[in-house]
């Protein structure tokens, strides 16, 4: 599985690059095209994975999540039925996929405040994303103890 997302150096980067792309927007009516535009950048993800298995759970949309490698780099592939959901998902991975179980541990998803998400998104949607950066942190937190 390859990441397909800007890999900043560090996860803290990543999350000051997001504030910094969505301090440009004047309004939320932006920012959530701005999301949507990020979802469509999302790599397919073959339907073969799209199994119950691999769904998350808490989301209203339909969410799938993979993951593959060890504590030393865990990536992800996601994908969601939902344009706005796509957009978070590619928020969520472009900080971190990537990157070390350590890291992914050690790093709190500060963006999401930061840019306003936890204010702006729907209860459903708001808990949708805490499902996800959820199965990460499990994820890594797996991987870190199998080590």
């Amino acid at each position: 599985m390859t990441t397909t997302f800007p890999i900043e150096p560090t996860a803290a980067e990543a999350q000051q690059a997001i504030r910094d792309e969505f301090a440009f927007f004047g309004d939320w009516a932006e920012r959530y095209q701005y999301l949507i535009d990020l979802g469509r950048k999302l790599p397919p993800m073959d339907e073969a994975l799209r199994t119950e298995d691999n769904r998350l759970l808490g989301c209203q949309s339909k969410v799938w999540i993979v993951s593959s490698g060890d504590a030393s780099k865990l990536d992800f592939i996601a994908t969601s039925d939902s344009a706005i959901v796509s957009g978070l998902i590619f928020l969520a991975l472009r900080v971190y996929a990537g990157r070390s179980a350590a890291e992914i541990l050690a790093t709190e998803p500060t963006f999401v405040a930061d840019i306003g998400l936890s204010k702006h998104l729907s209860p459903t949607r708001s808990n949708g994303l805490s499902a996800l950066l959820a199965r990460i942190r499990e994820t890594a937190q797996a991987a870190q103890d199998a080590a």
